[in-house]
């Protein structure tokens, strides 16, 4: 029997955390996060960045999308327990369109399963969605076909490609996005003994969401973590976000969702769930649909700190039928690189889970609550975004970071403080910068759906992700 199974798989769920087998690395970063520090400095005065553009794509793994690019961290295959009992048995990547039928499993309960104690070859356990039911095998053992990829890869080419990214909680989308607000989901400050896991029981996911909606714990009790399945509180939170200290220094930010399908008025949005932005006036001034980014852009009115999230069809998500996401990242990136913004604009492109897809690298520790996840890419555009020679645009950064490494770069430019969580721990992304450097010149990067395209569409009204 596998490694994470404690006593049966039942007994998993409830009671064992999926990340017992390196519990000693958990204890070493800490029960608790670090008390909030509102002492921190602004790193340095000769940054240039006075915007900052957070697109958040959906549900890949570093290995789907950049597993055969050069000089990163991929690989041509991976290992898969042998039904018999003897053994991994090898399993090389296969090349698959960017658009395929299955919405591959990719929850807290699942990471051990993939994890298997280290050998990272339970992904074909993995369930594969109402149009793929079972145990998928092989199909999450994939890459996608690099020239259905053509934007992205262009990107990476040109500018800054992370390809040691981890996610901050090996969970789903919801807590994802949570994290990149907020750094990490404890909800009960200062005692730090329950965290969010997972997505709540009914959408949308937030203080929108229907009377007797609740979420999943980790909860710790005498020393240990166990997941507390659907016996959290209703998904309206009260923790601090980036969203404070950037009120605090009065730096103006603002969130780009696209509309949700249930009536209620709101967005598919992180902030959906702090109650603070919900249900105060920031939800009208600070929260905006999606295509509204653009017209920001053009009409000089673009926030220092921006969250970006596509339409569902946009982003990239595994069984949603549609290619237009790598297009769709490109209309971003251009439309900040023909304005008068590109000299002063970073525009971090991240992908929010694994999406259950096969990656080979193991998370490099265990906190308590769940994370490290696993793998998931990064790209970074800047006029200053690092390079591997002068003559030579595109770098690939090996640092290890995550979800907090951006919220840490952004505490940085403004001189914010820190939230003291997962931002506290994290190496921040500011190595992929070069400010030494002359500002690199703008070439806009070629798609095969335009701007235009985008603009005038209708609202798809899927939520970006149900898991």
């Amino acid at each position: 029997m596998r490694a994470f199974l404690c006593a049966g798989l039942a007994a998993a769920m409830t009671s064992c955390s999926p990340f017992a087998l390196r519990q000693a690395q958990g204890d070493a970063m800490g029960a608790a996060l670090p008390a909030r520090d509102a002492g921190a400095k602004r790193a340095t005065s000769r940054i240039p960045i006075q915007h900052i553009v957070l697109v958040i794509q959906e549900n890949r793994s570093f290995d789907d999308f950049f597993s055969t690019f050069p000089n990163a961290d991929g690989t041509a295959g991976g290992y898969m327990e042998n039904p018999s009992g003897t053994g991994d048995e090898y399993v090389p990547l296969q090349k698959v369109d960017l658009v395929g039928a299955c919405d591959f499993g990719h929850s807290y309960r699942t990471v051990a399963i993939d994890y298997d104690g280290g050998k990272m070859d339970g992904f074909d356990l993995e369930g594969g969605g109402k149009k793929c039911p079972g145990a998928v095998g092989t199909k999450v053992y994939q890459y996608v076909d690099p020239t259905q990829l053509a934007p992205d890869w262009s990107i990476a080419q040109q500018y800054v490609l992370a390809d040691h990214l981890f996610q901050t909680q090996g969970s789903g989308s919801f807590t994802a996005h949570q994290d990149l607000i907020a750094g990490s989901t404890l909800i009960n400050q200062p005692k730090n003994t329950q965290s969010l896991v997972d997505f709540p029981s009914l959408r949308p996911w937030g203080c929108d969401a229907p009377p007797g909606t609740v979420t999943s714990l980790l909860v710790v009790r005498k020393g240990h973590v166990r997941e507390e399945y659907q016996h959290g509180p209703f998904p309206c939170l009260t923790y601090p976000t980036l969203r404070d200290l950037l009120d605090a220094k009065y730096v103006s930010w603002k969130y780009y969702s696209p509309p949700e399908p249930y009536g209620t008025g709101s967005l598919w949005n992180a902030f959906n769930a702090i109650q603070a932005v919900r249900e105060g006036p920031e939800w009208k001034t600070n929260i905006a649909r999606t295509n509204v980014f653009f017209s920001d852009v053009t009409n000089g009115t673009l926030p220092s700190v921006s969250w970006i999230v596509p339409e569902n069809p946009d982003s990239d998500h595994p069984g949603n039928h549609s290619d237009t996401g790598p297009s769709w990242v490109a209309s971003i990136v251009n439309a900040v690189g023909a304005s008068s913004y590109w000299q002063s604009t970073a525009v971090v492109i991240v992908w929010d889970d694994w999406g259950g897809l096969y990656d080979h690298e193991p998370p490099p520790f265990f906190d308590k609550w769940g994370g490290l996840g696993f793998r998931v890419p990064m790209m970074i555009v800047s006029p200053y975004a690092r390079r591997t020679n002068p003559s030579q645009p595109g770098y690939v950064s090996h640092t290890q970071y995550e979800f907090g490494s951006i919220l840490k770069f952004m505490e940085e430019v403004w001189g914010l403080g820190t939230l003291g969580t997962t931002d506290q721990r994290a190496n921040s992304i500011i190595d992929c910068f070069n400010f030494a450097q002359p500002p690199h010149a703008f070439a806009a990067i070629r798609a095969k759906y335009s701007r235009s395209y985008f603009l005038h569409r209708p609202p798809s009204y899927l939520p970006v992700d149900t898991e």
